[in-house]
């Protein structure tokens, strides 16, 4: 299960799916978008998010609470480049 989830108004959406995206077209198309890959990569964001803090809390060392800082920020550019 998804720890979290962002709600968006609809200023937001008409920013990122455009004006016309309240249209009946457009939102059978918006509802049938497959979001399993963001949802699997909000997992493991968040897993590492505990992770490192589990490091941090146990005093290990910075390069291993690094590991799971930088792990993040990977997933987050890959999402970025491959526009998801």
């Amino acid at each position: 299960m998804q720890p979290a989830i962002k709600v968006r108004g609809r200023k937001y959406f008409h920013i990122i799916y455009g004006m016309d995206y309240l249209q009946p077209e457009n939102l059978v198309r918006l509802k049938q978008r497959n979001v399993k890959r963001k949802q699997r990569h909000a997992l493991m964001e968040f897993a590492l998010g505990v992770e490192g803090v589990k490091r941090f809390v146990g005093q290990e060392p910075l390069a291993h609470i690094l590991e799971c800082v930088l792990t993040t920020l990977a997933l987050e550019a890959e999402r970025l480049t491959q526009g998801y």
